[in-house]
């Protein structure tokens, strides 16, 4: 009887030690964790940081693209690297999308990110989901913004769909109702929208994505600043001709909000953020203007809630070896 009593004394506590150990083993975990890779590769954070500055150093534009590469993937079925996933002959992904054809850049950067932190972790152990969310992380630090503590431990998807990236993205042509309603529909509130939307305080867009704005818009955009832009984005042709989302597109800054004040959003989805009507978004959009710091500590939270969206963890999906296709 005593031998019985042992017998199950110790095969709970057996089975906890074993669920312990692991969940310390990377891919086991169900939660993300800022310390997920600390004992299974801790040179891996650094070498992405180093890669990251050494591409925005080639390419100022870089940071805003990989910053837009972690948001596009996560708005599409959650944080799982599946917008990196080229096509093949029985899927085709998310990167020719509407919202992403042509937008989208970058995958050389994390292709060369991914092969780096294999051979510094002698193994294939970072996720390219993970990649993409601190690189993002680690672009706004980059080009003067605010430092955020990333959450890891995700996993990769073995497959995308074109559908789900055309549907779930929000697009340059909507309007507020739309964008709040496609946030809301992603778990994010009205904070959550501004806040995300002042990532274009740096980057580019193209004409083709600003031309209706600049030419047929009235009362909502300074006509000064629309005129300025007809020479860069005419009427027809110069579909690629870029200019910069805000007036310091290699400085993460508040121009963003200072130019939605003024009338002079780029595009025609940032200006709805203000319309000068004294509603909830023009309130916050004067208060992160006004408050650089507010903005900061704010932007970092929306980033981590957003990286937070529906990841692969445990044994879901997988960790790509390679991050455009899957193993």
């Amino acid at each position: 009887m005593a031998r019985h009593l042992t017998s199950l004394v110790f095969f709970p506590i057996a089975m906890m030690m074993m669920m312990i150990s692991m969940c310390m083993i990377p891919g086991v975990s169900s939660e993300l964790t800022p310390d997920f890779y600390n004992d299974v590769c801790p040179d891996a954070l650094p070498t992405i940081n180093i890669l990251v500055n050494a591409a925005i150093a080639l390419d100022p534009r870089m940071g805003a693209s990989l910053l837009r590469l972690h948001f596009h993937d996560c708005f599409v079925n959650g944080c799982d690297g599946s917008i990196l996933l080229d096509d093949t002959e029985t899927f085709k992904g998310e990167k020719t999308a509407g919202p992403n054809k042509d937008s989208v850049r970058g995958f050389e950067v994390i292709d060369n990110i991914k092969t780096a932190v294999n051979l510094v972790c002698l193994d294939n152990v970072i996720s390219c989901s993970d990649i993409l969310a601190v690189a993002a992380r680690d672009s706004v630090v980059a080009l003067g913004g605010p430092s955020y503590e990333v959450l890891l431990g995700r996993r990769d998807a073995r497959t995308a769909i074109i559908d789900a990236a055309n549907t779930n993205l929000p697009t340059p042509f909507f309007d507020f109702p739309a964008l709040l309603s496609n946030f809301e529909s992603h778990g994010l509130n009205l904070q959550d929208l501004i806040v995300l939307s002042a990532a274009h305080t740096i980057g580019f867009a193209r004409c083709v994505v600003y031309r209706a704005r600049i030419y047929n818009e009235s009362g909502n955009i300074d006509n000064g600043f629309a005129s300025s832009l007809q020479d860069q984005c005419p009427v027809s042709g110069g579909d690629n001709n870029l200019s910069s989302l805000d007036g310091s597109p290699a400085s993460f800054d508040t121009g963003y909000f200072d130019d939605l004040m003024n009338r002079k959003g780029l595009l025609h989805s940032d200006q709805q953020l203000f319309k000068g009507d004294g509603g909830a978004s023009d309130i916050l959009v004067s208060y992160y203007s006004e408050n650089p710091s507010a903005f900061w500590d704010d932007f970092g939270a929306a980033m981590i809630k957003m990286g937070n969206m529906s990841p692969l963890t445990g044994t879901d999906g997988e960790i790509r070896e390679n991050c455009r296709v899957v193993n």
